[in-house]
């Protein structure tokens, strides 16, 4: 829809976070939560996003202006002259959602739909979001409603007519207590005709048990005018959900976790336990991919056909190839995804090894315990098996490199870079100064310093000769 309008209400303090931070900022799946329902609304390519803060304005707008640059970036839209328009608008003080919402209504069009969402509301599946667009465009007033049978608490009460017709939503407050045993409450999810919802929240009032604007008093205004009402029900709560605790943030991060494993099964992926699998991002899986226990999964992250992740690895923003496998307690950081790490076909990484973003591993390479990789490339059939550090460096083909070695490839000022050409053997303990190069098929002695480039074929040993002196006795403690 091309005159559709999202307004995101994100004013909310959220007292019982017992937190600084601005509720609608806290972290589901490694993003803020409104970041989620940012992403829904680009989803549906509205023509205008207007987000309504209050509490933490400033960091609000501060999120909302970086995402927006972001997904012009990612859209290859340095201008921003395409995708849907991100707006700030400030309720001050927070009178009620109606009142939030009134805010907003200067910066509608009245030609359009708005669909109206919540920012401590992240999981609103998408499809339901087009049809109560969809039904708005007719002219009604559309509510996403869920009837779970059972005490509503503290939710609004869908109030039903003649035939079932919506004619109200009672809330909880107000309600008297045979609209309290109604089981179908509101989810805060609501679309409708840009001029009538105007036209509503011109006559909300405060008279209620909570001195607030209610945006729920709309459905009875809208009645009053002969608008239709629709309820659109889901079956799901956890997707309508808020947030308004620690716990309930726990309990969402986990029924979406639940959800994202389940996926990745259905797609044959073979979880040690979907109950300790974490996903923050976006996981591609081929076929055949094996992960362990307690792996977390941020950014972008590609796993071939065959990788196997043992467990307790952290991987974030990485491209592994078939049939790799990632040893248990490996942390490969990808940083920037136009940086990112890649581990080629049949390759060997850990246990408790760490790549950094700009780190490529070609086929069959070998990368041990302890052993630290920046910004290098290593050629296939490279090894470097344990308690090693190369940075700024490029590997040729089947070399080796030693226990305990590493380059210095930082002056105090610039990097600079290290070359060790194909089948060059570098021994235990040896320091490379950069900016060095190896030759081809050239052998370096353990304990090594090198400081300039060695020739091809050579052997190259740089430390201080061995002295023995006999029958030397350490100095004792006086006293």
């Amino acid at each position: 829809m091309n005159d559709l309008d999202v307004v995101i209400l994100a004013a909310g303090k959220g007292t019982r976070m017992k937190s600084q931070r601005p509720k609608a900022l806290h972290r589901l799946a490694g993003r803020a939560l409104l970041a989620h329902v940012l992403e829904a609304a680009m989803a549906l390519q509205a023509r205008q996003i207007v987000v309504v803060t209050g509490h933490g304005a400033k960091e609000v707008d501060a999120f909302c202006a970086s995402y927006a640059r972001e997904a012009a970036a990612a859209r290859g839209d340095s201008g921003g002259s395409s995708g849907s328009a991100i707006v700030t608008v400030l309720q001050a003080p927070q009178l009620g959602t109606g009142h939030a919402v009134q805010q907003a209504a200067p910066a509608l069009a009245n030609d359009g739909v708005t669909l109206i969402l919540n920012g401590d509301v992240p999981l609103v599946p998408l499809d339901a979001l087009r049809q109560l667009a969809q039904q708005a465009a007719q002219g009604q007033v559309a509510l996403l409603t869920v009837d779970t049978g059972a005490n509503a608490g503290a939710y609004g009460r869908v109030v039903r007519g003649a035939g079932g017709a919506v004619s109200a939503i009672v809330e909880a407050r107000d309600a008297t207590p045979g609209q309290l045993k109604l089981t179908e409450w509101y989810s805060g999810v609501m679309a409708a005709p840009t001029r009538l919802l105007k036209a509503c929240l011109a006559l909300l009032t405060d008279d209620n048990a909570q001195k607030e604007r209610y945006l729920t008093d709309v459905v009875r205004h809208a009645v009053a005018t002969g608008a239709r009402v629709t309820a659109l029900q889901i079956q799901d709560a956890t997707r309508v959900a808020g947030v308004n605790s620690p716990a309930q943030l726990a309990a969402l991060e986990r029924a979406l976790q639940r959800r994202q494993a389940e996926a990745l099964m259905a797609q044959g992926v073979r979880l040690a336990d979907p109950a300790r699998l974490d996903v923050r991002g976006q996981l591609t899986c081929g076929q055949d991919v094996e992960i362990d226990v307690g792996c977390i999964f941020e950014g972008q992250v590609q796993l071939a056909d065959g990788v196997r992740v043992g467990a307790h690895c952290v991987i974030a923003n990485a491209r592994i190839g078939a049939g790799a496998f990632i040893h248990p307690f490996t942390h490969i950081d990808g940083g920037a995804m136009a940086q990112g790490v890649s581990v080629g076909p049949n390759a060997r990484v850990g246990p408790y090894a760490r790549l950094r973003p700009g780190a490529h591993l070609a086929a069959d390479v070998h990368v041990g315990n302890f052993v630290e990789i920046k910004n290098s490339t290593l050629a296939a059939g490279a090894k470097a098996n344990h308690l090693a550090y190369l940075g700024d460096a490029t590997v040729g083909e089947r070399v080796n490199y030693g226990a305990g070695s590493i380059t210095a490839n930082y002056d105090g000022a610039s990097k600079h870079p290290t070359v060790i050409e194909a089948n060059v053997h570098v021994g235990s303990n040896c320091l490379l100064v950069a900016p060095v190069t190896l030759g081809a098929g050239g052998t370096v002695g353990g304990g090594s310093t090198i400081t300039r480039s060695t020739p091809p074929g050579a052997l190259t040993v740089a430390r201080a000769k061995a002295v023995t002196i006999a029958n030397w006795r350490r100095p004792g403690k006086k006293g």
